[in-house]
């Protein structure tokens, strides 16, 4: 068993003095009911900082408060920026690209605010600061994105081992300019830069050199910094970015659901051929993993997109057989896994390679617990088959990655004897993922530490 990291956990995570959860078929094995989402981490993090960032005064409705939000918020704090919150309503005090001179800052197992954060740093004039984060934020790499910034004329040196967090942040301002940064290992890195260039002292042009895995998420940053106030402008396929130099304004802005967490939801549903409404999130979000409802529909499920909803009615049996690329959605890889055993053909999922250095490395970590649950499973660099089978209960890891506990919990709402362990890691994006699991029908036992 992998042990988690408590000290990432915020004060807004539950579980952490559970155990294992136990997770239960629902009875008749379907559902029938509609249902709110959390709002989206993607959205969440990228709209703090940019309000932190701005002249003025923003207030943000609908954040996610997850242990990524908490650590961001409090970064921010400690960075000199005022903020209220009300339930999930956030009101933001912007200091025009100004900081707090000095801070030692933690941001737990966030890799938003670790790409997004360091820019955001480097642009202010004055400032000393420290980041650093959980041990496996620890081992994810930020090379790509510092030496960008580094490039443009930030100040950062690593205080460990190069190319990994903690990192030290002197403010100083950016030059400006023509930089190029990789976009095939996150996408974030891109964002990160694209949120501090217009306080560059003149403009940025960013090109990418080989390709971005992860397009609409730099469409999603482009678009509420658009929002801020400051307008890029790009190639059709984002090959080149051009920020001028400009500054951001405070504004009201109502959030988004979370895309990434209505999959699960939906994929309930797909299971045990009940019908799901998610009443907060639509298809024309630029979220990738809202692409999941037309897997959903291709392995035979019923979709209504609906103005402001979604709608999924499962089927008796999902249909299979075929090989997808996950690219664009790569977060969703774990949930098709986990319900790929229960439909008629194998299912292979590629183009993820890499999301082995996220919270887990995912594809080995799936891939082994599906094969405890006597389910065969090629693995390969970049992804995996899944075969048809009947998963027999099984106690599961949850490698303290909160997209491992949340899909493998989906296959025990069909199978008896499914249990997770760590539950509490699922507070990275939405601790009250089993309560909402409860409140659909699913049997969720908690096992209690001694």
């Amino acid at each position: 068993m992998n042990n988690p990291d408590l000290k990432a956990r915020s004060p807004w995570s539950k579980l952490n003095d559970v155990q294992t959860v136990r997770i239960s078929p629902i009875q008749n094995q379907q559902i029938n009911s509609d249902i709110r989402i959390p709002g989206s981490k993607s959205f969440t993090n990228r709209a703090l900082i940019l309000a932190a960032l701005a002249k003025g005064t923003s207030t943000l409705s609908g954040i996610l408060k997850s242990d990524d939000s908490y650590w961001c918020i409090d970064a921010l704090k400690k960075l000199g920026i005022n903020t209220e919150l009300e339930g999930d309503v956030v009101t933001v005090h912007g200091r025009n690209s100004k900081w707090s001179e000095q801070a030692d800052l933690y941001i737990g197992a966030a890799g938003t605010i670790a790409r997004f954060l360091p820019g955001a740093l480097a642009a202010g004039k004055e400032g000393n600061w420290v980041l650093e984060a959980s041990n496996r934020m620890s081992e994810r790499p930020i090379k790509p994105l510092i030496k960008a910034l580094s490039d443009l004329g930030a100040n950062i040196e690593y205080l460990n081992n190069e190319g990994f967090l903690p990192i030290r942040i002197k403010g100083g301002g950016l030059d400006g300019g023509l930089v190029s940064i990789s976009g095939k290992t996150s996408s974030q890195f891109i964002s990160g830069l694209l949120m501090a260039s217009p306080y560059a002292n003149e403009e940025v042009t960013i090109t990418i050199p080989d390709h971005i895995v992860q397009h609409d998420y730099v469409k999603i940053t482009l678009s509420l910094m658009e929002q801020f106030g400051v307008k890029a402008r790009s190639s059709d396929n984002l090959t080149e970015i051009v920020v001028p130099k400009s500054e951001y304004v405070g504004r009201n802005l109502e959030l988004e659901a979370d895309a990434s967490t209505a999959s699960y939801f939906l994929a309930l549903a797909a299971i045990t051929n009940g019908r799901i409404r998610i009443n907060n999130l639509s298809v024309e979000t630029n979220q990738p993993d809202i692409k999941m409802v037309d897997v959903y529909e291709r392995m035979g499920c019923k979709v209504v997109r609906g103005k402001g909803y979604i709608e999924l009615t499962g089927t008796p049996a999902l249909q299979g057989g075929f090989e997808i690329s996950m690219k664009e959605m790569s977060d969703q890889t774990l949930t098709l896994a986990s319900i790929a055993p229960f439909s008629s053909g194998a299912i292979t999922m590629r183009g993820v390679e890499h999301i082995r250095h996220h919270e887990s490395d995912r594809i080995h970590a799936i891939c082994t617990e599906l094969k405890k649950l006597g389910i065969d499973v090629e693995e390969y660099e970049d992804g995996l088959t899944v075969y048809p089978g009947n998963p027999k209960a099984a106690i599961l890891d949850s490698y303290d990655d909160h997209r491992v506990a949340m899909s493998l919990a989906l296959i025990g709402a069909k199978v008896p004897g499914i249990i997770i362990t760590d539950p509490g890691c699922v507070s990275k994006t939405c601790p009250s993922y089993f309560q909402l699991l409860e409140q659909l029908g699913v049997n969720v036992e908690y096992d209690l530490k001694l």
